[in-house]
């Protein structure tokens, strides 16, 4: 019984803090806020173009918004149940590759 307590404390909580963060307010996602280094660039270009379309139009209209001091309507807020990783796991994968590289370079 406390275990499932402490799981609907803790999902209420991811959701709290999501919708504090800000940039659901923009329409942006999760992924969409990565610092681009050097693995995020190359994950970016292993992204179908239509999805990295996507990712370039929420970042430019959250840029505007930003200038414009205002936020989306509330029915457009992107909601923690919507956000998916879409980046993440391609992000992951070019960074085991890259120390799997490294790795070789060192050892031969």
């Amino acid at each position: 019984m406390a275990f499932r307590t402490t799981a609907v404390v803790r999902s209420g909580l991811k959701k709290w803090a999501y919708n504090l963060s800000g940039f659901n307010k923009y329409g942006l996602l999760r992924d969409d806020c990565l610092y681009e280094n050097e693995d995020v660039q190359e994950a970016l270009r292993r992204l179908p173009d239509h999805v990295v379309d996507e990712r370039n139009f929420r970042i430019v209209r959250a840029v505007q918004l930003s200038i414009q001091k205002t936020i989306l309507p509330k029915e457009e807020w992107t909601k923690y149940e919507e956000d998916k990783l879409y980046l993440t796991p391609i992000v992951e994968q070019v960074k085991k590759e890259r120390e799997e590289r490294e790795q070789w370079e060192k050892n031969y």
